[in-house]
């Protein structure tokens, strides 16, 4: 990218007047009672969102300042992003997902504020900045490898290219996009921009298109469009548009990145037979987004052009020394075009230095006034969309001690374009390892699957007569589309695959593929070992972000969840207590919170009510059939408890008081029973919206609500109370609370209500401590380090734990009176190959 240099126009300063805002941040009142957001459910007005907006812009202050945005695809990220673009704060976008880089542009550009969400972490009162009164957003190019130059945007520029965008788009005030593109992108971000500027509406979520709740979502909430890059429209082939698009679709939109010629008629003729346009589109993040479009009519015979320019905007050829006659580098000219870029705080104060903007393109106007980009002259490449900076790939692995060279791929038949590294292995260590530690470190460095990065070893780096780098050569070793397919397993699927038993693709989650608090634990222990490093939220995060996170590991030992670690003494204490070998009770009642906390995770995520309703009956389901069988088993053909425990209705049923064996089952029971009874509170529609629009003080008001019959304030009948259901519910609402508690405050929150309710629920000190500790251990520490073989025993041991549970009470019994090591040792055992063999049977059976 180059730039048509303009005289710099006079710095802003302190005494500068104000920013005014943008206009279609400041004017969301106007639209009132119309649908401005929808997120997991909840469905925002124009008039909320306004409010949310003044109110986060008053919490950000009169006084211009730099604010660093952490952006996440949810209502409060919008509000806050928002609130800056309104009150002319300017807004640095970062992806809230990758924390690399939003510790390197903090580190670079020192913001007046840190938001994240709803939370505003204020570094200063004022500002430590001279901010240029048109300063209103900085956005990294559409691809970003750690570097801290960003695009500095006007108001203007927003504000224009909304309304260039919306006045060629059949926009109308009921519409609803459905965004399944991130929000810290160009691209994502004019969607929203468009919407808002109309009084439409948008769909917001991390679920990807290849995600049933996707369009299940866009379905039931009436989507009218969808934005993709190239890579969208590859995964739209593998689930079907024409079989999963709802009837209210009328358009879609592909920009990010030259998509084949042949996908592009495809989908204009599925257009065409369906009702739906598409428009494909040309821009850049230096043009705020977009410069060129492709009408409608026009995509089924021109798929291969980008269209005219964007009203307002046209388009020019700088001569190329060398270039075909009619061909040349294609500028742009319009109020979109960018002030300049930053690299650096002071150049915040910078004003306009461009006018004329140098695409680095090679482009020609056809003969029927449209134009096409037939080239590039700069070392880049768009790889699923993000705009990659070869030689700055090429510098870091030769900073890491790896001779190679990198090359990009252009897109043909219809394959998306693919990073090419040629490395000379060392003469020790291996080519494997090498190839590994490569696609490791390429990942990392531009956050690109490892399925998009090729990395071949070759004797010698490939040379020109001259002696510099053939790069055409290294792009030559490309392996063809079906040794790709073959190549691109990788850990983290191969991982998913094997303990979920289904197949994997790159947007897939480990909770959207029906993972629970049964499998996470091998899963993220086994996920641990391969990527060197486990985010907190990796559950969460599709097979791309994982391959994309990925790190070597620095630290000695190995990072396991507290609550896997929790998950695991808890199991050990109960078991040991019981055979006699110690005496640490509160294991169970710990395991309860425990499961409380894993079900927020796990099964009430961002997805349709429906969908969390039929994982919470799948997670009940997994405990009730085994423990059924276990329990009704053992009483067949042993005698040993009566049909009410089988049939996990002894708290119930039962004997009132504590009476052996009937009541040994009592944790199982209770869980099933309250996970049944979440699964029936999301079922209400008004209930599900409220823990949405509250996910931490939901579970907190539960908590509350449950207490009463802790404190015996709801009178229940005599006999055993801390085994029974409705007693010690609110210990699992209270970790579903740990789980939801992201500030300080929140943490302290659940941190005084395990403190101030667990002490008198036993009679016994002891026991209420080891409870209070767990929970605070869980509270505060998500993670904890330990020696490789202690997590390995730690995660396998969590794993089982159910099983432990179920079975240890047909061990212990036999040995516990001499001995009671071996009793507790034998119990662990023989769970662990109970379930060892259950989830061997089950993997076979799902394939």
């Amino acid at each position: 990218m180059s730039i048509a240099p303009h005289p710099p126009e006079h710095s802003g300063s302190p005494a500068a007047a104000p920013a005014t805002g943008v206009g279609f941040a400041r004017d969301l009142a106007s639209w009132g009672a119309r649908r401005a957001l929808v997120h997991a459910g909840r469905v925002v007005s124009y008039a909320d969102l306004a409010r949310l907006v003044d109110d986060r812009a008053a919490r950000l202050g009169p006084v211009r300042r730099l604010v660093l945005l952490e952006m996440a695809s949810d209502v409060d990220s919008v509000a806050t992003y928002l609130a800056a673009l309104a009150g002319g704060h300017p807004v640095v976008v970062v992806d809230a997902a990758r924390p690399d880089v939003v510790a390197a542009t903090r580190a670079a550009y020192d913001p007046d504020v840190v938001a994240r969400g709803d939370v505003l972490d204020e570094q200063r009162d004022g500002t430590a900045h001279d901010l240029h009164p048109e300063l209103a957003a900085l956005l990294s190019t559409s691809g970003s490898t750690g570097s801290p130059r960003l695009v500095r945007l006007s108001a203007e520029n927003l504000q224009a290219n909304a309304e260039s965008i919306a006045a060629y788009l059949p926009l109308r005030g009921d519409d609803l996009a459905a965004l399944s593109l991130s929000l810290h992108y160009c691209y994502g971000l004019s969607v929203l921009h468009t919407h808002l500027l109309r009084g439409a509406g948008v769909l917001l979520g991390d679920a990807s298109v290849v995600d049933p709740c996707f369009w299940a979502a866009a379905r039931e909430h009436g989507a009218t469009s969808l934005a993709g890059v190239p890579h969208t429209f590859e995964l739209l082939d593998r689930v079907g548009l024409d079989t999963v698009a709802p009837d209210s679709l009328r358009y879609l939109t592909q920009a990010g990145g030259a998509m084949a010629p042949d996908r592009v008629r495809s989908y204009a003729e599925l257009g065409q037979r369906r009702g739906f346009d598409l428009f494909v589109m040309y821009g850049q993040t230096e043009a705020t987004a977009r410069m060129a479009y492709l009408p409608p009519d026009l995509a089924g015979t021109r798929p291969g052009a980008i269209g005219v320019p964007v009203p307002g905007g046209r388009f020019d050829l700088a001569e190329v020394p060398g270039a075909p006659e009619g061909t040349g580098e294609l500028v742009y000219e319009g109020p979109n075009v960018m002030l300049g870029y930053a690299e650096h705080p002071d150049d915040l104060a910078r004003g306009r230095e461009v006018t004329r903007l140098r695409t680095g393109d090679l482009a020609r106007r056809g003969d029927d006034g449209l134009w096409e980009v037939v080239g590039r002259l700069s070392r880049t490449a768009k790889v699923l969309g993000l705009r990659i900076d070869l030689d700055r790939v090429e510098r870091a692995l030769v900073a890491d001690g790896v001779r190679a060279l990198v090359a990009g791929t252009p897109p043909t038949d219809g394959a998306t374009e693919q990073l090419v590294v040629a490395v000379e292995p060392r003469a020790t260590g291996g080519s494997a390892r090498l190839v590994a530690r490569v696609r490791r470190l390429v990942t990392a460095l531009t956050g690109l699957p490892a399925a998009a990065v090729q990395v071949h070893p070759v004797p010698q780096l490939p040379r020109l007569a001259n002696g510099k780098p053939d790069h055409r050569g290294v792009a030559a070793l490309a392996a063809p589309a079906p040794e790709r397919a073959t190549t691109a397993a990788t850990g983290v699927r191969d991982v998913l695959g094997e303990v979920l038993g289904r197949p994997v693709g790159d947007d897939d989650t480990f909770a959207g593929l029906g993972g629970d608090s049964l499998t996470y634990v091998e899963t993220s222990v086994r996920l641990e070992e391969a990527l060197g490093h486990l985010p907190a939220d990796w559950h969460l995060r599709t097979v791309a972000e994982l391959e994309a996170g990925t790190t070597t590991r620095t630290r000695r030992g190995r990072g396991v969840e507290t609550n896997v670690v929790l998950r695991a003494v808890a199991i050990v204490a109960v078991v040991g207590t019981h055979a006699d070998l110690f005496t640490l009770l509160g294991g169970a009642h710990l395991l309860l919170a425990l499961a409380g906390f894993n079900l927020a995770r796990f099964a009430l995520g961002d997805v349709t009510r429906r969908e969390r309703v039929q994982r919470l009956l799948t997670a009940a389901a997994r405990v009730v059939v085994p423990a059924v069988l276990w329990i009704g088993g053992t009483a067949l053909l042993l005698g040993a408890y009566p049909w009410q425990t089988a049939l996990l209705v002894n708290g119930f049923l039962g004997p009132p008081g504590w009476t052996e064996p009937a009541w040994h089952h009592w944790f199982v029971e209770a869980l099933v029973l309250l996970v049944l009874g979440v699964a029936a509170l999301v079922a209400v529609p008004v209930l599900d919206r409220t823990e949405r629009r509250w996910p931490f003080w939901f579970p907190v008001a539960l908590t509350l609500l449950a207490l009463l019959t802790r404190y015996e304030l709801v009178p229940l009948p005599d006999g055993d109370v801390i085994h029974r259901a409705p007693v010690v519910a609110w210990l699992l609402t209270l970790g579903w609370a740990v789980a939801r508690a992201r500030t300080t405050g929140h943490r302290l929150v659940v941190s005084a209500l395990a403190v101030l309710t667990v002490p008198g629920f036993f009679a016994d000190d002891a026991r209420s401590a080891a409870v209070i500790v767990g929970l605070l251990l869980l509270t505060w520490s998500r993670q904890v380090r330990l020696p490789g073989l202690l997590a390995r025993l730690a995660a396998t041991l969590a794993g089982a734990s159910l099983y432990i549970y179920l079975t240890h009470w047909q061990v212990y019994p036999h040995l516990e009176d001499d001995l009671p090591a071996l009793a507790t040792l034998l119990s662990l055992v023989v769970g662990v190959a109970v379930w060892r063999a259950v989830t061997t049977t089950e993997r076979r059976l799902r394939r």
